[in-house]
């Protein structure tokens, strides 16, 4: 049940990202949802993989080198999704930073609830 819900919370986090980004389109709320999907699916799978493979740059950066990595994973899931379209590199950054931000603020909201 937990999972279901994240998936929805996050899926509501890409259409409110894709709304106040003009460089993301999401054709409707079932791309959202199946984004979602692919992007939890790539964050566990991909995403370790990449920073193991980066790690020199991620230490001589400081972590700033992970900003970079999570619009990597976007823009490979705009490739894997008809219907969700990244004009180019610098909308997914600004998409992924957007997305954490309001993943975060929704899972706070959802604990809140939880009390």
């Amino acid at each position: 049940m937990r999972l279901l819900v994240k998936i929805l919370l996050s899926s509501i986090a890409v259409v409110v990202a894709s709304y106040l980004l003009p460089g993301v389109v999401v054709d409707s709320f079932m791309t959202a949802i199946i984004i979602a999907v692919i992007l939890s699916l790539l964050n566990a799978t991909v995403k370790p993989i990449l920073i193991v493979l980066t790690i020199p740059l991620t230490v001589v950066t400081l972590g700033l080198f992970l900003i970079v990595i999570n619009a990597l994973i976007v823009l490979i899931a705009d490739s894997l999704i008809s219907g969700f379209d990244v004009h180019n590199f610098w909308w997914a950054l600004l998409f992924s930073l957007l997305l954490s931000l309001i993943n975060a603020f929704l899972a706070d909201l959802s604990k809140e609830d939880q009390k």
